[in-house]
């Protein structure tokens, strides 16, 4: 059979695709089924995406959403349903914290709840077979008015995965991404990674966090440089520097061999001086790190983060000190900030002069702790399934706290970016700066 991932995009045609479908397309060819990958770009028609849909002949179609995606991506399946009667599965964060708001839908007719790969190969089977799997007797994989599924142990060993599809995710230039590990170890609140953990943990089976081992992701590395340019490495992994030691390790092994440079996400809890020196040895040049909020008491108290606003002055500096560049990201709005606590972030952002930062207004994602906080409080409107999910205004009723409050404070955000952003173009003329601000603003207001 040939699975037909879609690709929604809904802010840009230019990003890096979802890296799901990947594993699952070399998880299916490996086993003798067919993958191919469409990607549904902002100016496509409906009549267009049919067409391609048609001349793939797929006798399945899968996406992987966030909830970013969800709105125009059930949109898209009503539309298509009209014209296919080809089966389609969706699977991601939104499917697996909303499976009975997606199921409901036309156009879905299964949802993957968590791990994806030997689900949606066994789904393929099943399909092909003409087998019923309306009894959930397929785990994680729950057909529409169908009986909730058991979720399978996660795939052991993970080096067992074959390597991601890059056919499928529409990389360029030599820019690659990489995942060496599965889960998330920390509880934060606005975050729906660690509930995979939960999802698992809650079965009362394997634990979902694994990595890949050394040889594993330099194995995967030298067949991406064979067959054709390496020359960025971006690494995907949620915090790329939990365990030390296997830091440290791959910092020896992969500065020895590639010395290719490379990005990676990590918490300031998670490094010191010393790793970040080896990081920048074996050619790491760029490191984002959540700050989210200024206010300790948002991230100890709200947000479950417990690092010090000092230990965020230490790292940045280390990180400089080292030659490495820093990203900070900071959410506004969350539920029990005030206005004074969201002037607190600015106040430390200056302190701590990263590079580049981003900026979103806090959108409360299905699964997560605030999720609930925010349905139990009554904060979430009555129609808030039927809302874009975007990063530059609040959707919700937060006592103390105003939509119009919330978004004046991303407005200064919006200015300070307006104004890094001239500033690294000194020699520009009063045109350039203008336009480069203008573009600035369109960012923001499209979230």
């Amino acid at each position: 059979m040939k699975v037909l991932f879609l690709e929604i995009d809904t802010e840009s045609d230019w990003a890096v695709a979802s890296l799901g479908p990947g594993f699952l397309a070399a998880y299916l060819r490996e086993r003798g089924h067919e993958a191919g990958f469409l990607r549904v770009g902002l100016g496509m028609g409906v009549e267009e995406i049919a067409a391609a849909v048609r001349a793939e002949a797929p006798g399945l179609i899968g996406i992987s959403a966030t909830t970013r995606q969800w709105l125009r991506a059930r949109l898209l399946l009503a539309e298509l349903r009209r014209r296919s009667n080809v089966p389609v599965i969706l699977g991601g964060l939104h499917a697996t914290f909303s499976p009975e708001e997606v199921l409901r839908h036309p156009g879905i007719d299964f949802v993957c709840l968590g791990e994806g790969e030997a689900a949606l190969f066994e789904l393929v089977e099943a399909l092909e077979a003409g087998r019923d799997i309306g009894d959930g007797s397929v785990g994680n994989i729950w057909a529409k008015d169908g009986k909730r599924p058991a979720i399978r142990p996660p795939i052991e060993p993970i080096d067992s995965i074959p390597f991601t599809a890059r056919d499928l995710l529409d990389e360029r230039w030599g820019v690659v991404h990489v995942s060496t590990q599965r889960g998330c170890p920390f509880p934060c609140t606005y975050c729906a990674a660690r509930m995979y953990d939960q999802l698992y943990a809650d079965q009362g089976g394997p634990a979902y966090g694994r990595r890949r081992s050394h040889a594993n992701v330099l194995a995967e590395l030298r067949e991406i440089r064979a067959r054709g340019p390496l020359n960025y490495v971006i690494f995907l992994d949620d915090t790329f520097t939990i365990h030390h030691p296997w830091v440290r390790e791959f910092c020896r092994v992969y500065g020895a061999e590639f010395r290719v440079p490379f990005s990676l996400h990590a918490r300031v809890e998670t490094v010191n001086q010393k790793m970040l020196g080896e990081l920048a040895e074996a050619g790491c040049r760029h490191i984002v790190y959540g700050v989210e909020s200024g206010s300790e008491r948002v991230r100890r108290q709200i947000m479950q983060r417990h690092a010090t606003n000092q230990r965020f002055r230490d790292v940045f500096r280390w990180t400089r000190e080292v030659g490495i560049m820093a990203t900070a990201n900071y959410i506004i709005g969350t539920p029990g900030e005030t206005v004074a606590e969201m002037q607190e972030t600015i106040a430390l952002h200056h302190e701590l002069d990263p590079v580049d930062f981003g900026y979103f207004v806090f959108y409360p994602y299905p699964g997560t702790a605030l999720f609930h906080l925010c349905r139990e409080k009554g904060y979430l409107p009555e129609d808030h399934l039927e809302r874009p999910a975007v990063h530059s205004r609040s959707i919700l009723k937060l006592p103390g706290v105003t939509p119009e409050e919330i978004e004046a404070v991303y407005a200064q955000w919006t200015a300070i970016r307006a104004a890094k952003t001239v500033s690294r173009v000194p020699e520009a003329t009063a045109a350039e700066a203008a336009e480069a601000v203008a573009q600035v603003e369109k960012r923001a207001r499209l979230g």
